[in-house]
């Protein structure tokens, strides 16, 4: 009789070895709830033994000091994440919910990040100058030490590296918390960092938890010099408190309300596919989704026509199913508080939309409100949720636009060539695009503005979060 292959169980990866809990978790899948396998599900422990291993390799190897080593360490990283990725791509498919086309855009984007922090890896920023006769004054970028990253379940991977590889460029040691939803992608994600030879021991630690206790050990820690965070602001402002004690560098991607504001002038036939991967892409579960669409009357009749016809025919399935346009939600719970939230909304404003929920697959919704106060336009809903704002003037939208604690990003549609400058230089945001969104290039930074985060990610101010500036000085006696 044919017997069944057992079911995958991943572990944690500290101190160059495989390490197990006491308590296990179980990885399902999201649009399923079929059992995929099972976690090492790790806490305060793990976390203390990651800082330990991570400052241990800080301390006592060349890791922080020999920068082509870590350049080949990204390479290596970089081609064993290219070799798996198919695997890779099939499995967040399945445990995170996403569907194919996103698993393989957040995995191949991956790829070409590591190798740009390869090469700034083996870049100088430092400067030199004889400020007057006999002093020489010089400044040099050095690693600031351990790293502790903390890592959202919605894009695990990339958005993992895109903490990790700026830190191992820089030359700190990595201390890195996963998240349990991931549990299984994070154990394929540890194995390929275990596979590569330039990685010595502690260099890279990795472990995932459920709970809430692993991550405060890292921000809380004294032997952790910076932490990067990405998540939400109101953990975010948790993790402030917890870090002031030891007074850390913070780099933090937080929370997002981004307005998409499209004028009178825009192409509608282009924007309209766009905006609906805006409210769509991950089921919503994204720092930049399009959550506001804001629109200027003249158009606001055929964008609401169009846009209501657009979201209804989403296709919402399993995500490794091809057949699906969108995946589904985190979890069931998940869908359920989205699904609650749009029910409240429509107590004082007009569901144009109103996504229907399977278990966690929940279908897209769109609502139609004019007071910029309510709760619907103020809060981050994560989730396929967007609100229909018609607006007067630019002055008007601009004003709409910044109304909101947060500050990520933002987009506008427009055919009008002085208009991207003149309103983007208005708006409050991190990142603002005009006739596109969610694009994104290693080599400039994002980040937000207000609440929606501290420093900056990607480009050269990605690998800065993780360095220290010393200034060396330096007299030369004069020839006699």
């Amino acid at each position: 009789m044919p017997t069944s292959r057992p079911l995958p169980h991943a572990r944690h990866y500290i101190d160059g070895r495989w390490h197990d809990s006491g308590s296990r978790g179980e990885s399902r899948g999201p649009a399923t709830n079929d059992l995929l396998g099972t976690f090492a599900d790790g806490g305060a422990e793990e976390a203390r033994s990651a800082v330990a291993a991570a400052r241990r390799a800080f301390d006592s190897t060349e890791w922080s000091r020999d920068r082509h080593r870590r350049a080949a360490a990204l390479h290596e990283l970089a081609d064993r994440l290219e070799n798996r990725g198919e695997e890779l791509i099939t499995l967040l498919a399945r445990e995170n919910g996403k569907v194919l086309s996103e698993a393989a855009l957040e995995v191949e984007g991956t790829i070409p990040k590591l190798r740009y922090y390869a090469a700034l890896a083996v870049t100088d920023h430092g400067r030199a100058a004889e400020v007057r006769p006999g002093f020489y004054s010089m400044t040099l970028r050095e690693a600031a030490g351990v790293a502790g990253v903390i890592v959202p379940w919605n894009s695990p991977v990339i958005l993992s590296a895109r903490s990790f590889a700026p830190a191992l460029a820089a030359g700190c040691t990595v201390a890195m918390k996963m998240p349990a939803q991931t549990g299984l992608v994070n154990g394929l994600l540890s194995e390929i960092i275990a596979d590569t030879p330039s990685l010595d021991p502690g260099v890279f630690n990795v472990f995932t938890e459920s709970g809430n206790a692993g991550a405060p050990e890292l921000v809380s820690s004294s032997d952790v010099d910076v932490v990067s965070y990405t998540g939400s602001t109101a953990v975010g402002r948790v993790i402030m408190e917890q870090a002031a004690p030891t007074l850390k560098a913070l780099s933090m991607e937080l929370g997002g309300k981004t307005p998409m504001l499209v004028f009178d002038d825009a192409d509608l036939d282009a924007a309209v596919p766009v905006l609906t991967k805006a409210i769509t892409t991950f089921a919503g579960q994204f720092c930049m989704t399009g959550s506001r669409i804001l629109v200027q009357r003249g158009v606001a009749d055929e964008l609401r026509r169009r846009l209501v016809a657009s979201l209804e025919t989403v296709r919402v399935g399993p995500g490794d199913d091809p057949a699906s346009e969108m995946g589904a939600m985190i979890d069931e719970s998940n869908a359920q508080r989205v699904e609650q939230i749009v029910a409240a909304a429509a107590d004082y404003a007009t569901v144009l939309v109103r996504g229907k929920r399977d278990r966690a697959l929940l279908g897209p919704s769109l609502i139609e409100v004019a007071d910029i106060s309510a709760p619907i336009v103020q809060r981050e809903v994560f989730g396929p949720v967007a609100t229909f704002e018609p607006f007067d003037s630019e002055a008007d939208a601009i004003a709409r636009a910044n109304a909101t604690e947060f500050g990520l990003a933002a987009s506008m549609w427009t055919r009008d060539v002085d208009r991207p400058l003149r309103v983007g230089r208005e708006l409050r945001a991190g990142t603002v695009w005009t006739n596109t969104w969610a694009v994104i290039h290693d080599q400039f930074e994002e980040g937000g503005f207000k609440q929606s985060g501290v420093g900056r990610l990607n480009g050269i101010r990605g690998i800065e979060e993780f360095q220290e500036t010393k200034h060396l000085v330096h007299v030369a006696p004069r020839l006699r």
